[in-house]
Formats: structure tokens, C-alpha cells, sequence
């Protein structure tokens, strides 16, 4: 008779995915990756867009499209879904929330309305990781 190949030890027991109790739960947490990372995502391409040709400080372009490259940094552990990442990236997002809100206040026209969506998205990626950071943090003992 054939042994079973021996399961690998856990820190903690994983929920099975066919349990009625959990399969919401599971559903919640790919809902709240999917919603950080196409923010994050979209984000990026916003900002290129915006400093790059849609309503740049300089008319020749500024040195501002650069703000992008910092949000390559949480990228792709937010897409591989790194608790740590979401972690830390939470509190970065700030920056571009601070950021769009000053500028939506200070500019007029096409920038105002790209900062209030620079806004929309750091919120939308803020709440997304700390739910996401909360789901995924291991049960107390």
C-alpha cells in the first residue's frame, strides 16, 4: 500500500476553499487585490499621462512625469500579493493623495480634474491594501 505524500507544515491551518464560511472571505481578498493593483496601475499611466502631454507644468514637459517611477516600487509585490507590501505601500500612497489634493486646490482646468482623479485613485488604493492587509494578517494564538 502506497503512503500518502506527507502535507507540508503550516504556521497556522488554511481554511479549505470549499468551506460556505470562507469562500466569501476568498472572494473578498481577490476582489481587494484586483482593486489595489488596477489602481496602482492606473495610477502610473495617470501620472505619465498627466506631466507627460495631457496638461504638464512646462509646455516642452517637466520633470514632474518622473513622480511615476516611485510607484514602481510596490508594483509587483501588490500583484503577487505581499502582505508586507500592502503594508508599507498603504502608507506611501499617501504622498500621491497629498499631492493630488493640493494640486486639485491650487491648479485650474484639465489639471485640477487629473489631480481629483490622482485623489480617487490613492483612496481607492489606500483602502484596498489596508482591507487586503487586515485579511491576509495570520490568526493570534
Amino acid at each position: 500500500m502506497r503512503k500518502a505524500p506527507a502535507l507540508p507544515l503550516l504556521p497556522w491551518p488554511r481554511p479549505a476553499a470549499h468551506d460556505p464560511a470562507v469562500a466569501p472571505m476568498l472572494r473578498l481578498r481577490r476582489w481587494l487585490r484586483i482593486g489595489a493593483g488596477s489602481s496602482l496601475i492606473a495610477l502610473i499611466m495617470v501620472c505619465l499621462a498627466w506631466e507627460g502631454w495631457l496638461a504638464p507644468l512646462k509646455p516642452e514637459g517637466s520633470l514632474l512625469i518622473l513622480k511615476a517611477v516611485p510607484l514602481l516600487l510596490p508594483l509587483f509585490g501588490i500583484l503577487k500579493g505581499r502582505r508586507y507590501t500592502y503594508q508599507w505601500a498603504s502608507m506611501f500612497i499617501l504622498l500621491y493623495f497629498t499631492e493630488g489634493s493640493v494640486r486639485a486646490w491650487a491648479d485650474r482646468g484639465v489639471s485640477a480634474k487629473l489631480a481629483m482623479v490622482e485623489v480617487m485613485l490613492s483612496l481607492i488604493f489606500f483602502t484596498c491594501a489596508i482591507f487586503y492587509a487586515r485579511l491576509n494578517r495570520n490568526p493570534r494564538a
